[in-house]
């Protein structure tokens, strides 16, 4: 039965615990990366439950709710510093003085799900009680008071001696648990989004029990930071489908730190990537600019994509030789396929202005012979046709371009050379066409 914890396929779940393949569970859940919103980057520890309350009101206000956002997650620090007498977590009466289930409710009378945070050690990064040897005991109490999404982190580990586990065996003792409450109360299951932030390869097991797991360490606001992420991620892009997906960490978006143009290259790798979505922005602050990226509906749609769940993958790196990897300038060429067409990301990864070139046969998703409508997903505008290569003038330092190309028909007869690349190009008697 079970597949990507609550993240929906309970299938995948239940082959980590019996190592015997099975069905996935058709509820839909976790099947699409998670939208929604996040404490953490906007107010660290200074959280309280008018600020969450705000928060989600102003998520519908705004418009971000009605754009297909969900999730109101209220990260580290809800707790008081130790456990009640009976064992239990106890959130802060001085934050939440009206208990966390009242505050999911509001989140819910909103239209929104709610997701909460515990750590998989002994405790949280902000020093909070963690969910070793109590997983079940907390899980059932995250369903109580209302909680439909788990974020769980990496803090705080048990001596070697003590946990007698690889990370793997660290994260499945909470997802087991989450796996027996769901199969026991008969209530939806949790998305369950591993934090696992280490260096690890994560993403090669991750899919074994959540939603998601995050690839790096945490993100920063600004463009080095951006770059780093984007450039281990490239090369683990197959690793996110359908009800597993490489976690890039939270927007941060509006926090300071990025121009504008790196704002949309932030949002728009984020989303063609097929991350999970969760603003980190104080949204009482936010500005209509960064309103605007974070709502842009064409984006959204590719990310959103009820058919097609891969990430866009570089075609070709640019700057540097293909498969490099060099943190400072990523990969600048990615294209993948989607519903309605190929989806092009190009990255200006470097410090200046560029045009960017590229035939469009160096995408898989792309046929030769053809030629391609070219809609722009920022600008929103149908911009002609491609026949054979496209070219992005005065693509901004660090901006991006983002492109949907739709099959329009055979290329206009009488083209010469008779192929776009020359490479190995001959006639049918053998004679090199070049």
């Amino acid at each position: 039965m079970l597949g990507t914890l609550l993240g929906g396929s309970f299938g995948a779940l239940f082959y980590a615990a019996t190592f015997s393949p099975a069905n996935a569970l058709e509820n839909g859940v976790g099947r699409l990366p998670a939208l929604g919103y996040n404490t953490w980057n906007a107010f660290a520890c200074n959280i309280n439950e008018s600020l969450v309350l705000e928060s989600a009101q102003l998520m519908v206000s705004l418009g971000i709710q009605a754009a297909g956002y969900q999730y109101v997650n209220i990260d580290d620090c809800y707790a008081e510093p130790t456990r009640s007498s009976s064992g239990d977590l106890v959130a802060n009466t001085a934050r939440f003085p009206n208990g966390m289930k009242n505050i999911t409710d509001q989140i819910h009378a909103l239209g929104f799900k709610a997701g909460i945070y515990s750590d998989s050690g002994w405790f949280t990064c902000g020093g909070f009680p963690g969910s070793f040897q109590n997983e079940l005991r907390d899980a059932t109490l995250f369903q109580e008071w209302g909680f439909d999404y788990l974020k769980y982190d990496n803090c705080n580990i048990p001596f070697d001696d003590i946990i007698r586990q690889g990370m793997l065996g660290k994260y499945t003792r909470m997802s087991d648990a989450l796996i027996q409450l769901a199969k026991s109360s008969g209530q939806p299951p949790f998305l369950f989004s591993l934090c696992q932030w280490g260096w690890e390869q994560v993403w090669l097991w991750g899919s074994t029990l959540g939603h998601s797991w995050r690839i790096t360490g945490d993100i920063a606001p600004n463009w080095d930071s951006l770059a780093l992420i984007i450039n281990f991620n490239s090369f683990i892009t197959q690793a996110t489908d359908f009800y597993g997906h490489n976690d890039m960490d939270m927007l941060q978006l509006g926090n300071g730190g990025l121009t504008f143009d790196e704002s949309k290259s932030h949002f728009t790798a984020w989303a063609l990537m097929k991350s999970p979505l969760l603003i980190g922005t104080n949204l009482a602050e936010i500005t209509p600019d960064i309103l605007g990226i974070i709502t842009n509906p064409e984006i959204l749609a590719i990310h959103q994509d009820p058919v097609v769940g891969k990430s866009v993958s570089p075609f070709r790196w640019g700057l540097n030789p293909d498969f490099t990897s060099n943190s400072s300038f990523p990969a600048q060429f990615y294209s993948g396929p989607s519903e309605n067409g190929t989806v092009f990301m190009l990255l200006n990864t470097l410090n200046e202005p560029a045009d960017m070139f590229f035939n469009l046969t160096e995408s898989p998703w792309i046929r030769a012979g053809r030629q391609y409508s070219v809609r722009d997903l920022w600008s929103h505008t149908d911009n002609g046709t491609a026949v054979r290569n496209f070219t992005a003038t005065n693509v901004p330092a660090h901006g991006v371009v983002a492109l949907l190309l739709k099959d329009a028909g055979d290329e206009p007869a009488g083209i010469f050379p008779p192929c776009a690349v020359w490479d190995n190009c001959a006639f049918e008697n053998g004679t090199a066409a070049n």
